[in-house]
């Protein structure tokens, strides 16, 4: 059992810092909005600090999970960032989905205080941080990586180093593209089938056994075509993601063809007031030009 901090209290972080009280840890939380950090408190113990350092003090592992680059910086390196705190010889995790640029700053940062930094970007939604089952992508040293993911252990069922520091973020970036090409084949798939006058329901659970089943499929189809969408990930979370996963192919030559056209219909979906829609909204679209 461990002494940890956690920053950022939002629907990811918040059940997360939950799972690591109980699993036997010690906590201590910051939040931008103390009414969020307060609410934590009361619903699973441990404490509340004013400021990042503060959480982070005499801390054995201090994880992150805020919302872009200039939010990891502000808490890390920033006034009052954990840094400032951190002893030598403790491990700092940061599950915030943000650029390998960033997080190799921050490992550049933390390693000349003799501190550990992992880049751990999260994948499973707001029902894996809540079911404690998230899948976890690392980057980082072994040595760090390896205590790190003991503790880790309380909210994900896979945890696996991928490389050097930025390796966790890259690695997330293939998982945004991935998902989006997904998702849009999938609201193709189910406006096709509700076009044809099919049973979504039983269509999905017969292709859902073969070569096109997945987890989006199995979990999203019947909610895209019951016109739902207030499940899961939102947009404007996703076209940030897909931005940066963007950037990061134009650094390092790799086309991304399909991912900027959809990147361009989430463009159009925020245009119509849906950021806070989940990534199934893509179908949204395809009923729109009927």
């Amino acid at each position: 059992m461990t002494t940890c901090a956690f920053i950022g209290l939002g629907v990811m972080g918040y059940p997360m810092a939950g799972h690591l009280v109980s699993a036997g840890h010690e906590v201590t939380v910051y939040n931008r909005t103390a009414p969020r950090a307060e609410e934590w408190v009361a619903e699973h113990g441990g404490t509340a600090a004013d400021t990042p350092a503060g959480a982070a003090a005499d801390a054995d592992f201090v994880f992150l999970c805020v919302g872009d680059d200039p939010d990891v910086l502000a808490v890390t390196s920033g006034e009052g960032g954990v840094l400032e705190s951190m002893n030598g010889g403790t491990v700092l995790v940061d599950h915030t989905t943000a650029s390998a640029d960033v997080a190799r700053a921050v490992h550049a940062a933390a390693a000349a205080k003799g501190i550990g930094f992992v880049d751990a970007p999260i994948s499973g939604g707001q029902a894996g941080a809540e079911n404690g089952v998230l899948t976890v992508m690392c980057g980082g040293e072994q040595e760090h990586f390896d205590r790190a993911a003991a503790v880790i252990d309380a909210y994900s069922r896979a945890c696996n180093l991928l490389g050097g520091p930025g390796s966790g973020q890259l690695t997330k970036m293939v998982n945004q593209i991935a998902i989006a090409g997904l998702l849009q084949g999938l609201s193709e798939a189910v406006n096709f089938a509700q076009s044809a006058g099919l049973d979504v329901s039983q269509v999905v659970d017969t292709i859902s056994k073969g070569a096109a089943g997945s987890w989006q499929m199995e979990n999203r189809a019947e909610t895209m075509a019951a016109d739902k969408f207030d499940y899961g990930f939102a947009l404007d979370w996703m076209r940030k993601d897909l931005r940066i996963a963007m950037e990061e192919a134009g650094r390092v030559g790799a086309s991304l063809p399909v991912t900027a056209m959809i990147d361009q219909f989430y463009a159009r979906l925020q245009a119509q007031g849906h950021g806070r829609w989940d990534t199934s909204t893509l179908i949204h679209l395809l009923r729109d030009e009927k």
